[in-house]
């Protein structure tokens, strides 16, 4: 090789097993060296990094783009992604969602063919179908979405597009055979409705403060274990979704025997945010299921650290503060934006606050979440990897602000957040795509990826 496109250098290489000082050689979009600089061709463009971090690309597997709950279209969320150092993500396509109206006879393929036409991504993208209908049509539909590259799919247990417990089994049993990995949502439906009524009526209850009651986390922890269950019982992939309380995590615990098949994750918000944030934020901070107690927060950090949560993902869901504000808590939609500064909050919490190695912070949102998903270029920094990298200041000290939203949401539940740890350069293949917050690519960068049926030995 005479000369190579690009060496990143003058940083500190960060994987999910080691930090060291050296070089990132690039070309053709593809990362074909790391180490000593001197041993690599020249480069055609030699970017001196000023002594930060070079990380892996954050690899999200869970946020909410263009479709329901979402107002972020393919341009603006995957924006926010790179401005936040995300260089991969995975959103959802629901079934029967078509244009704002659900359509009774929609299918799994519709829905992954309405987000590749016409999508311009600036990030690299893939999605998880949503079942939202028992059919015996929509079983027949995953052999040939498993062919196409699409190896993960999504159910709920709870709110209008909940399905049964018995055709959630009967899912896991198709998807053992296909390899793929099936993703739930884990709240116990007529729990969280009686209990909704009875907040409701209690006095102050009509606070956001109560909201967490009504959404309680024995509610998750029923709904999580019983889910598990059925995984184990078809020995089949099962990535549990925002697991939120220490109820929640034990009952996946009990069921993941050796962990092979029951993996799970937490998000950014459920370890940088307890229920009081309800009392400061009212309905801007209503996801589902809710924030949690300090407790909580420190149950779930042990449990990124023994592996019974393996990953931290966004659930990025991009609303206008019109839809989260003007009336009752249970007339708030469900979702908070958090894609632009994940990296940055899950950083300071974790490594500054909790003392998580930077390896550590690569294994959860970096190469676990490409391992899980079938994305085997992705999320690691070696010879033969996608050139997907981070530039990371983690000393510069900064306070966030919606004002710098890429996002289309209009606010922020760290608003006036202090925090320390920066994305300066993001670079998706090779390309930058984000410098200091702004967007230096255009649009359509990114591809549409298809993912291989994951190895979880």
């Amino acid at each position: 090789m005479a000369r190579i496109d690009t060496v990143l250098t003058g940083g500190t290489v960060v994987t999910a097993d080691a930090t060291f000082e050296g070089a990132v050689g690039i070309d053709d979009g593809t990362i074909v060296g790391v180490g000593d600089e001197r041993a690599f061709p020249a480069a055609t463009e030699r970017i001196d990094v000023d002594g930060n971090l070079v990380l892996p690309g954050v690899v999200d597997p869970h946020t909410h783009l263009a479709g329901y709950n979402s107002i972020d279209s393919y341009e603006t969320g995957t924006a926010a992604a790179a401005a936040g150092g995300v260089t991969s993500l995975l959103t959802f396509a629901w079934q029967g969602w078509n244009d704002g109206e659900w359509d009774d006879e929609g299918t799994l393929a519709g829905a992954v063919e309405r987000h590749r036409r016409g999508a311009e991504p600036l990030v690299d993208c893939g999605v998880h179908p949503v079942i939202t209908r028992e059919s015996p049509a929509t079983l027949e539909e995953l052999p040939a979405l498993v062919d196409d590259g699409v190896t993960s799919f999504k159910m709920f247990t709870t709110d209008d597009i909940r399905l049964s417990n018995g055709f959630i089994g009967e899912v896991f049993r198709r998807l053992a055979d296909l390899g793929a990995v099936g993703m739930v949502h884990t709240e116990d439906y007529t729990v969280c409705e009686r209990r909704t009524d009875a907040v409701k009526a209690e006095p102050g209850g009509e606070s956001t403060a109560a909201y967490p009651r009504s959404r309680p986390d024995y509610a998750e922890a029923m709904s999580a274990g019983s889910v598990a269950r059925l995984a184990a019982a078809a020995d089949a992939k099962y990535y549990a979704v925002h697991t939120t309380s220490e109820a929640a995590a034990d009952a996946l615990a009990a069921v993941r025997t050796d962990g092979s098949n029951v993996r799970a994750e937490t998000c950014t918000h459920y370890t940088a945010l307890t229920d009081d944030a309800y009392e400061r934020l009212g309905n801007r901070a209503i996801m589902s299921p809710p924030l949690r107690t300090p407790r909580d927060v420190d149950a779930l950090f042990d449990r990124l650290r023994d592996g019974t949560l393996s990953v931290v993902s966004t659930d990025h869901v991009p609303l206008p503060r019109e839809r989260k504000e003007g009336g009752p808590w249970w007339e708030s939609a469900f979702g908070i934006n958090s894609l632009q500064t994940s990296l940055p909050v899950f950083h300071d919490v974790a490594i500054n606050e909790r003392g998580f190695s930077y390896p550590a912070l690569v294994r959860l949102v970096c190469r676990t979440p490409a391992r899980t998903f079938g994305l085997p270029r992705k999320g690691r920094i070696e010879p033969g990897a996608d050139a997907d990298l981070v530039v990371f200041d983690p000393d510069e000290t900064y306070t966030i602000t919606a004002e710098r939203n890429h996002s289309n949401a209009d606010y922020s539940v760290y608003e006036g957040r202090t925090v320390t740890g920066r994305v300066k350069r993001t670079f998706v293949r090779g390309t930058l795509v984000a410098d200091d917050g702004d967007i230096v690519a255009e649009p359509g960068h990114g591809e549409f990826l298809a993912r291989d049926v994951p190895d979880w030995g």
